[in-house]
């Protein structure tokens, strides 16, 4: 079943053939070749490579003994302190198989761990020393507890450039006999925003077809159509309010887009628009709370609303404020600007 998923079809078996992280993969290397290292925290962004690296690590230490010299395990499911006192540290006491004189125990997900569960673990990792080494994986340094950080060499995983991204799609879609669009694989990186684990997932669903085009990647991302986003970002600066709330609500409902997927779309047609920085700078916050609301269980429609009168309204006082008003004249009832005298 496993091997139907191209995430772990084409996941690295070696450290070599991993995707950028050429620093850490040099030093990770370094531990292979003197066949000894350090307790190890692995942190940065999901889809980076950090449960990869440490798979590939422990392979090619312990080779054809990887099973019996291993253990891994999610601290996310298993985050207590009773898990530490006995699995980890009965796993952590026995001795290895082999020329390796230690055993490595993965714990992905340690930024999940409770407090105790981590002071446990410190102890734990300060006794059985000698005999396991601990590789600890997490998105956010910040949740693991300055103890455990002091006791691990720390390795900082970054975001995958884009070429490296798009060549590593490129090459999974020939090996599957595929033709993949370099738009499609640089509206996949977008997407992604350099999760490699995501940007594989959203290749493989979009790979109905031997060519794979922009216009599949947009039916499984949601994408809105080509200057959508912008578009009623436009209407709602130039104070159109209800023009750019109805166009926005029929996109989220022929697309079925969440308020989310929207509010991340208006962001990154917000960034590329030419706009002077404090009204950048406002529509930017006012976005921001708008997606907040969403994830804390807002109403998608409502919020969205709610972000875009704050934007029109960014358009009216900055008229009030230059004193301009408008008025039916004749009977034609057409609207003129007008100026309030200038003072003597």
């Amino acid at each position: 079943m496993s091997e139907n998923l191209w995430v772990e079809k084409y996941r690295p078996k070696k450290l070599s053939d991993m995707v950028d992280q050429e620093e850490i993969v040099k030093r990770l290397q370094m531990f292979v070749k003197e066949k000894n290292m350090p307790h190890c925290l692995f942190v940065g962004p999901p889809g980076t490579g950090k449960t990869t690296a440490a798979l590939c690590l422990i392979n090619e230490l312990f080779g054809d003994s990887v099973r019996e010299n291993t253990l891994e395990m999610n601290a996310s499911d298993e985050r207590g302190i009773k898990v530490i006192q006995e699995r980890v540290k009965e796993f952590a006491r026995s001795v290895s198989l082999g020329e390796i004189p230690f055993k490595v125990m993965i714990l992905d997900e340690a930024d999940n761990m409770t407090t105790d569960a981590q002071e446990a673990l410190r102890r734990t990792m300060e006794l059985y020393s000698a005999s396991c080494r601990f590789i600890l994986i997490g998105n956010y340094s910040s949740k693991i507890i300055e103890p455990i950080q002091s006791r691990c060499a720390i390795f900082r995983f970054g975001s995958i450039p884009e070429k490296a991204f798009e060549s590593r799609l490129m090459e999974i879609a020939m090996k599957e006999g595929k033709s993949l669009d370099e738009q499609a694989a640089k509206l996949i990186y977008e997407f992604a925003e350099g999760d490699m684990r995501k940007g594989i997932n959203i290749l493989q669903a979009a790979s109905v077809t031997d060519k794979i085009g922009i216009d599949q990647v947009k039916q499984v991302v949601g994408a809105l159509e080509s200057g959508g986003a912008s578009d009623a970002l436009k209407l709602a600066i130039g104070g159109e309010f209800l023009k750019a709330r109805s166009r926005l609500r029929d996109w989220m409902a022929s697309q079925g887009l969440s308020g989310i997927d929207v509010a991340r779309q208006i962001h990154d047609s917000l960034i590329r628009m030419q706009l002077g920085e404090e009204l950048k700078a406002q529509i930017l916050e006012a976005l921001g709370d708008a997606e907040f609301r969403i994830i804390e269980g807002g109403d998608d429609q409502i919020q969205m609303d709610a972000f875009l009168a704050r934007v029109s309204a960014f358009a009216w006082k900055k008229r009030a404020a230059t004193g301009t008003r408008t008025q039916k004249v004749g009977s034609t009832g057409r609207r003129v600007a007008l100026t309030p005298p200038r003072p003597p």
